[in-house]
């Protein structure tokens, strides 16, 4: 366990939420913020400059902007690729293990639960290390997509200090001589991803609703749940009268509806309140 100090107020909110939580199955809710230690940002974490990624409208609505996607793509997925689990990854794999925790639903993209050890999880958005083709729908490996761009770009350097995202998207400039592979079927690639503005596939929702209504509780981890993708089940599990037990540094949309929130830092938070 960590002896990084908490302020008495982390501390206090860490034992409120243990009793919230006490007895009861479980279903963690995570998002980017549980990823920050192990070195992928956040999008609207403290001190930076609040971004969106790509759209899927864009994505889709021209060569060039898929040109720049996986441009920038290419670049940032090297950072992402190297990622370990941290302690809040691997304290949620243990508290599923002792069956503390009856379901994981994460927002991340970054396969980091599962490396943890985590089994019972949704990849609400997808996975970053999954490439389909938007015709045929086979799918290919992050790695073997990597291939394929370096094969056609042999020039193109990785810049290990550029600024990126948690969906791997780099600050990356003059990309319009960029080569895009298709797939041997002709179609195009997209990151088995869900873009800002495209639906979440329903089977995902519906299996995560099924597992929330059967369990006692939500923790919320990481995310401030500005998009309704994680929001809903918050709101849902506050139709139903279920604790609600957030753990995030700074303000999330559900704080009006929490039974307890924890400002501190994932990591450590968890390690406290999910291990004894």
């Amino acid at each position: 366990m960590s002896s990084v100090e908490l302020s008495e107020a982390a501390e206090y909110s860490i034992e409120v939420a243990r009793q919230r939580l006490a007895g009861k199955r479980i279903f963690a809710l995570t998002g980017a913020g549980l990823s920050t230690d192990s070195g992928i940002p956040d999008y609207r974490g403290e001190g930076r400059v609040a971004r969106h990624p790509m759209t899927y409208d864009t994505f889709m609505g021209s060569f060039e902007a898929q040109q720049r996607y996986w441009a920038r793509s290419y670049v940032g997925w090297s950072r992402i690729a190297i990622a370990k689990s941290n302690q809040g990854h691997f304290a949620i794999a243990s508290a599923e293990a002792s069956g503390q925790i009856s379901f994981l639903v994460t927002q991340n993209v970054d396969g980091l639960h599962q490396q943890a050890g985590s089994k019972k999880v949704v990849d609400l958005h997808g996975r970053l290390d999954r490439v389909i083709c938007l015709s045929c729908k086979k799918l290919i490996t992050r790695q073997e997509m990597d291939s394929l761009l370096e094969e056609l770009n042999p020039n193109i350097s990785k810049d290990a200090n550029v600024e990126f995202t948690p969906d791997g998207d780099a600050e990356v400039e003059g990309t319009s001589e960029f080569k895009v592979p298709n797939c041997s079927c002709g179609g195009k690639y997209k990151p088995d991803v869900v873009f800002f503005g495209e639906s979440v596939p329903v089977d995902r929702v519906e299996k995560s609703m099924q597992e929330l209504e059967a369990a006692d509780a939500i923790l919320v981890a990481g995310s401030s749940l500005t998009v309704n993708s994680g929001y809903r089940f918050a709101r849902q599990a506050a139709k139903t009268g279920k604790p609600i037990v957030i753990v995030n540094i700074g303000p999330t949309r559900a704080d009006v509806i929490a039974s307890a929130k924890i400002e501190a830092n994932t990591s450590i938070a968890l390690e406290r309140l999910l291990i004894d």
